[in-house]
């Protein structure tokens, strides 16, 4: 079973939380009431990546690192997205 973890404190600096989906195969972050991003592990190389997609204007981008799990991969999602956003 895929888990939400608690948003990191940089995360929950801008009033966000992270939700898991019904499949547990993505995380939905909101900011404030708004839902901004969507994070959706996909199959790679035999294992998982992450994709983020922005809610708002549709754009999405592929971290391109393979991960073992589709937790990880969607923890590194979250990562990702603190390094896009510069938080």
């Amino acid at each position: 079973m895929i888990t939400t973890p608690p948003a990191p404190p940089w995360l929950a600096r801008h009033e966000a939380r992270l939700v898991a989906s019904a499949t547990g195969e993505s995380w939905m972050v909101y900011l404030g009431h708004e839902l901004a991003y969507v994070l959706v592990a996909v199959p790679a190389e035999g294992k998982h990546s992450v994709k983020v997609l922005e809610t708002i204007n549709g754009k999405q981008f592929n971290s391109g690192t393979i991960f073992a799990s589709v937790q990880a991969a969607l923890e590194g999602g979250v990562e990702e997205l603190r390094q896009r956003l510069g938080w």
